[in-house]
């Protein structure tokens, strides 16, 4: 997983600035805000610093930045802090100081939303409504980088949720990419038969135990799906009941691999043949692509399609971001720089770094893949979800993907497991709503 805050750890609501600084000495502070910023905040003319949690996009930040200073006079200047965890606690903390980094990343959704509660980020909304303009970035990606109506947040990225495939295997079974759920069905009875495994699914992990849920849930019926995660729909309800006995169901007939199966391991095990189709976010192309397999030539990928013909197709999608702390060392260079970040010269060479796509519309991806499943989204006008894990209070996700990976393992029913995650549903979003009071 790329984005922070998924469903990896046990989040409890972000600690406030009061809290934070109450039980934290200053040199406490010092010590682990100089662990965000890498090597040093200070100024460096012509660049901008950006504190991250992944050092393998590095190089991919560097050649945008090289974008970036065309534009705006400012490169950006990487500082990777690797440990997702330690990056989550000291970003929070270096927030409140006065050497804050310039730009940070971090996730999408209810995650950005509790930290733009603290007041440390700045309001990015003229910059967003700008780029809607320019046709730069699609008005249905605002809410997941708002909070009370404003922006805080650029979208670093837009991965889709897809099922990768193994183009020469489905070549020798006479499978092709499914359009339609029966289709779908047909190429997991062929393959089972043939003694390989259909679909990756895993809890090792965590948060990949909620993939296959959103997928599901969604393609019963997205517009449960939004209501879902919206708090405004029951997990008892029948359209998520009907999708968890569909789960079940896969996992009855084996077309899944076991719970513990290791999702690293996918990308080897699709080359090999040992398993059909990968479920896991577009920005996995990047792996796949390493073990030696090209787009479009030795994998491709399809969007699961819905369960009923008549359901509107839809698309779970992912997003970190891009925000902009209020005490940023070089806050005027860092506003230039996130309003231009989106500019398809720059997402060019971004997204060409990462194999993957751009929430801009305007910016088609090389990776050929990527690049088509994109132009059918916007040709059929696909409905664009958001990602389970970033979709509400933390401590709501946390619990009911806990929840759904203890449904893989065999521990739970899938009533039983409905129950549970309603049952937290109602405490933590009336928790949320307490907080926001």
């Amino acid at each position: 997983m790329r984005s922070i805050g998924g469903a990896t750890h046990r989040s409890s609501h972000p600690l406030g600035r009061r809290s934070i600084l109450a039980g934290i000495g200053g040199g406490a502070v010092a010590s682990l805000a100089g662990c965000a910023r890498g090597d040093s905040t200070a100024v460096k003319p012509g660049t901008t610093s950006l504190a991250n949690d992944n050092a393998t996009w590095d190089q991919g930040y560097v050649a945008a930045g090289r974008e970036l200073k065309k534009l705006t006079g400012y490169a950006l200047r990487p500082l990777s802090n690797p440990n997702p965890t330690s990056y989550r606690q000291v970003t929070q903390i270096s927030l409140q100081t006065t050497k804050a980094t310039d730009m940070i990343k971090w996730a999408s959704g209810y995650f950005l939303k509790s930290l733009a509660r603290t007041g440390e980020l700045s309001d990015l909304s003229s910059i967003w409504a700008d780029c809607e303009r320019k046709g730069w970035v699609t008005p249905q990606t605002r809410e997941s980088m708002s909070y009370r109506g404003s922006v805080y947040g650029m979208p670093l990225y837009e991965s889709y949720y897809v099922l990768f495939y193994n183009t020469a295997l489905f070549r020798q079974h006479g499978l092709k990419a499914p359009d339609t759920w029966d289709e779908l069905l047909h190429n997991a009875e062929v393959l089972k038969k043939a003694g390989v495994v259909p679909f990756v699914a895993t809890q090792t992990g965590n948060w990949p135990a909620y993939e296959w849920f959103q997928e599901l849930v969604s393609k019963v019926d997205p517009e449960f799906y939004a209501e879902l995660i919206s708090g405004k729909a029951q997990y008892t309800d029948p359209q998520a009941q009907k999708a968890l006995q569909i789960w079940q169901d896969f996992m009855d007939r084996g077309w899944m691999t076991p719970a513990d199966f290791d999702q690293n391991n996918g990308p080897a095990a699709l080359k090999t043949g040992k398993v059909g189709m990968f479920l896991h976010g577009s920005w996995q192309s990047q792996g796949i692509a390493a073990t030696g397999m090209k787009p479009g030539v030795d994998f491709d990928a399809f969007v699961m399609p819905p369960v009923e013909r008549t359901t509107r197709r839809s698309v779970i999608t992912e997003s970190g971001v891009l925000a902009v702390p209020r005490k940023a060392v070089s806050h005027e260079a860092a506003m230039a720089n996130a309003a231009h970040w989106l500019d398809p010269r720059v997402q060019r060479v971004w997204t060409d770094f990462l194999q993957d796509a751009s929430a801009n519309p305007l910016s088609r991806p090389g990776n050929p893949v990527m690049a088509g499943l994109k132009d059918r989204a916007l040709k059929e006008r696909w409905t664009l979800l958001p990602r389970y894990g970033e979709s509400g209070p933390p401590n709501l996700v946390q619990g009911n993907t806990d929840d759904l990976g203890s449904f893989m393992t065999g521990a739970a029913s899938p009533r039983a497991t409905l129950r549970s995650m309603a049952g937290r549903a109602s405490k933590e979003w009336a928790a949320w709503e307490r907080d926001e009071a």
